[in-house]
């Protein structure tokens, strides 16, 4: 059933690929004679699917094309592809298509490529089927077709593109002093690389006396890399990354401790080298009254 789900939902790339056409003509502030032509045809396509017609769908295809699910099946021309539709809408009519375009090109007059992830929504509701797809498309005899189309298993959205440079501190890290005890930490990525997890401890004489854990993410709205706190004695806080320069963040802390009080503080990140970085908290306020400032936290690669 999943190839059956999955390839319609492809289908529906024409329409998609007709409206980003239009919205790549323009970008040249040029009249392009296709316009109109791939609007009408787009309209047309989405009619004929509502319609359940699977005769109709399959003349989208050129005669000999060809198309591959996540699986690795091949399925092979417009007669094949007719026969896969009337299955599927015997099976799930009603069924409502949406689709995720990531990019598209017209490479020449006569082919364009497209890729995405599509999704579909069983008639009686319950999850979508999804699948990353990549199309080719052949204009012939005037008219535009699928020639090829290649299904792959979905990958889960990610923000890790913004965490990049944060990517070094993945791995363990114990404070660089020759005193003993002091702080450990431990970061790993989670949720598909949208989060980064540091698990902190820190001890005296080998006796843990404070730890928790922080989860470092992206802030879309803000632009701006985000981290939210929870200590071992039930407080918590939050912090907002601002860069300062190529290796160091200025991160403004908000904190609830255990008994409410309210904290205030400024921490500096600063990045040495791949191996050794430093924290150090300055600007600090408890219920608005100044405190000293910290003297900075070395941190080095731990083994």
């Amino acid at each position: 059933m999943e190839r059956r789900i999955t390839l319609v939902t492809v289908s529906l790339s024409v329409l998609a690929l007709a409206l980003l056409f239009t919205t790549w003509a323009r970008t040249d502030d040029q009249k392009n004679s296709e316009e109109d032509v791939l609007q009408k045809r787009a309209e047309a396509f989405v009619a004929t699917f509502n319609k359940g017609d699977a005769k109709g769908l399959a003349g989208y295809f050129t005669p000999n094309a060809d198309l591959v699910d996540p699986e690795g099946r091949h399925t092979k021309g417009r007669q094949a592809i007719e026969k896969t539709y009337e299955k599927y809408f015997s099976e799930n009519k009603g069924a409502k298509l949406t689709i995720h375009i990531h990019s598209v090109r017209v490479a020449r007059p006569d082919l364009a490529l497209e890729d995405g992830l599509t999704e579909v929504i069983p008639p009686q509701g319950g999850p979508p089927s999804t699948a990353r797809y990549s199309v080719v498309y052949v204009k012939q005899d005037g008219e535009w077709y699928l020639e090829s189309v290649r299904e792959a298993i979905p990958v889960p959205p990610t923000n890790a593109e913004h965490l990049e440079d944060l990517a070094f501190l993945v791995g363990d890290w114990e404070q660089d002093t020759d005193k003993g005890g002091g702080s450990t930490m431990s970061y790993s990525w989670a949720n598909q690389g949208n989060f980064l997890v540091n698990k902190f401890d820190v001890t005296l004489q080998d006796i843990p006396v404070a730890g928790g854990i922080q989860w470092i993410g992206w802030d879309a709205a803000e632009k701006k890399v985000r981290a939210w706190y929870f200590l071992f004695n039930g407080g918590f806080a939050e912090g907002v990354w601002n860069r300062e320069g190529d290796n160091k963040y200025k991160i403004g802390v908000q904190a609830t401790m255990r008994d409410g009080k309210k904290v205030t503080a400024t921490s500096i990140f600063t990045k040495i080298d791949p191996d050794h970085f430093s924290i150090q908290l300055v600007d600090r306020k408890m219920d608005g009254k100044a405190l000293p400032d910290e003297k900075p936290i070395k941190m080095r690669r731990a083994g």
